[in-house]
């Protein structure tokens, strides 16, 4: 027997979210399998536990921490973990020096990287070294990885002159000059490097620990970079050699001093035409400069992977802290709320479920059966995107996330309703179920996009405006959003296009919850009524609540006519 237009749209549909449902299971398993991922998702902070680091400034003698700092540094660290992948941290000030970051399960080294360095960007000239530069300054420009700080006590006396430029020998005092022919990478001294004062001469190594340089002032900081970004090195053809690298930008500020200092360096011979690159006192590069660079770009080149130039390209992109900051602790933390707290909250939602499973029982009767189905499929969409957003994105799923999959049971079964009972008007009104199924949904879909579209909106403004479990709770309310009208369309319609086909509910049984009869059903439009009042159409016509209120002028005319007929 040929199906119908309507049952090959249906299987059409229900093809389609099978192949959906299919591929996030394939790539599920290929995580599981594969990727060291799992089946289920990570829990966050407050369910699991997970590590927790206090970080403490690097100061000078007689330096202090302002508010403002502390601040600041809180918002670069919560971006930096944010941009590493990991959510449901928690970043917070500790007493007015420290700050405290909580992460769930245990973090990788990356990710620690991210939050322990301070990637303090500095650009020096250089003044001596006796490594010759393996690397140019060119239109973009090439350089290296960060590393640990290192600095020497008691820089430098007062110059006999004043130095008119960043690379004047006249900053190389006898004093300073004998620090740096003694100073060793390899000292147990060299710990401090970017507590070092901008501006004065620096005696620190390279990120290898074996070659030492004498630097001047900071002439450009990490503060001026407006952007940074990570990627493959391309040649002029714009094909890529494979290399990766970090590609700075400048802001104003930053162009015009960077294209001052290149402008001089290049000019310049031997080592004081190099100009270092330093990450946290150390120096990542000093490349040569042949030329000024006006355009206020530069690029980080050499030895990096595409995880460590990602890695660099945050630090630099979320700004250079306004301070150093040293690991003071690193501990492992229990969770806040824990398994019993979760297993309550997963009740609640089961509890919920029932209650909406019956509700739908009573009202529609097996129809509900449908209601039923659709929330399984909901749920196992949510959960295998949760799943897979846990492996790829490091989502975490915390209490608040929980909250909002609960909420979402509400959210989902409405679009329901409101899609059956958009089909019993249509019945009211006198059309065949496959009809009204049609109609209905037409009706329905409207109501159905304009509320979830206002939930999405909602989700969305939390998530972009708030921090930490709130972030959760909007990601989990708004990922439900979309997951519901993908079930709507793809599931619960065809499965009324289908079920119309089918004698019980098509045929309107008493338990289908589709029954006409039952329904109130008189008028079935164009000034005609059920079967079962077509004798006394005109009698219905001006008895019937339903027909006087569903009637048209010119049908009430019609009907009126047919009264007087009858009279006559």
């Amino acid at each position: 027997m040929a199906l119908s237009a309507q049952a090959k749209k249906a299987t059409r549909s229900l093809t389609w979210l099978v192949v959906i449902v299919a591929a996030l299971g394939i790539f599920n398993g290929i995580g599981v399998v594969f990727q060291g991922a799992s089946w289920t998702p990570k829990l966050a902070l407050d369910l699991e536990g997970g590590t927790q680091i206090v970080l403490s400034p690097k100061l000078e003698s007689g330096e202090s921490v302002s508010s403002e700092q502390m601040s600041q540094a809180v918002s670069i660290i919560r971006q930096r973990v944010d941009a590493s992948g990991v959510s449901e941290a928690e970043i917070n000030t500790q007493g007015n020096n420290n700050i405290v970051v909580s992460i769930p399960g245990q973090p990788d080294d990356a990710t620690l990287q991210r939050i322990q360095s301070s990637a303090k960007l500095e650009f020096r000239p250089v003044l001596e070294t006796g490594a010759p530069t393996a690397t140019t300054f060119v239109g973009t420009d090439g350089v290296t990885t960060p590393a640990p700080t290192a600095v020497p006590s008691g820089l430098a006396s007062v110059p006999a002159t004043s130095p008119t430029s960043g690379s004047d020998p006249a900053w190389v005092t006898p004093l300073l000059q004998a620090q740096y022919d003694v100073y060793q990478c390899s000292s147990s001294n060299s710990q401090q490097t970017n507590a070092a004062p901008a501006n004065e001469p620096l005696i620190t190594c390279d990120v290898t620990n074996t070659v030492k340089y004498l630097l001047g002032p900071v002439e450009v900081s990490g503060t001026q970079i407006a952007d940074a970004t990570s990627g493959q090195v391309t040649t002029s053809t714009g094909a890529t050699t494979g290399q990766w690298a970090v590609n700075l930008s400048f802001n104003a500020e930053g162009t015009t001093a960077f294209s001052n200092v290149t402008a001089r360096l290049s000019g310049l011979q031997g080592a004081q035409n190099q100009f270092a690159i330093l990450i946290d006192g150390k120096v990542i590069t000093a490349p040569a400069t042949n030329e000024a660079i006006t355009a206020g770009k530069a690029q980080i080149t050499g030895g990096f992977t595409q995880a460590t130039a990602k890695t660099l390209a945050d630090q630099l992109k979320y700004g250079a802290l306004p301070i150093g900051f040293q690991v003071q602790s690193s501990d492992t933390i229990s969770a806040t709320l824990g398994s019993a707290q979760l297993m309550a909250g997963l009740l609640a939602g089961g509890i919920g479920l029932l209650l909406v499973i019956i509700y739908s029982l009573f009202q529609y009767r097996m129809l509900g059966l449908v209601t039923v189905a659709s929330l399984v499929v909901a749920a196992t969409l949510t959960y295998l995107i949760v799943t897979l957003l846990s492996w790829r994105e490091g989502y975490r799923l915390s209490l608040a996330g929980v909250a909002g999959l609960i909420v979402a049971i509400g959210i989902t079964a409405d679009s329901f309703i409101v899609y059956f009972e958009r089909v019993r008007d249509e019945l009211r009104d006198g059309r065949g179920l496959p009809s009204a199924v049609e109609s209905g949904w037409k009706r329905a879909i409207r109501t159905i996009i304009a509320s979830d579209m206002v939930n999405f909106l909602a989700a969305g403004v939390l998530f972009v405006l708030a921090v930490g479990n709130v972030r959760g709770f909007a990601l989990t309310l708004g990922l439900t959003t979309i997951v519901d009208i993908v079930v709507v369309v793809l599931f619960t319609h065809p499965m009324m296009q289908l079920l119309a086909q089918t004698e019980f509910y098509g045929g309107g049984h008493p338990w289908s919850g589709l029954d006409s009869k039952a329904l109130g059903a008189v008028y079935r439009g164009r000034a005609q009524f059920s079967t079962a009042d077509r004798v006394t159409a005109g009698k219905a016509a001006s008895s019937s609540k339903e027909a006087l209120k569903r009637q048209t002028i010119a049908e009430r005319k019609a009907a009126q006519a047919t009264q007087n007929e009858g009279g006559q």
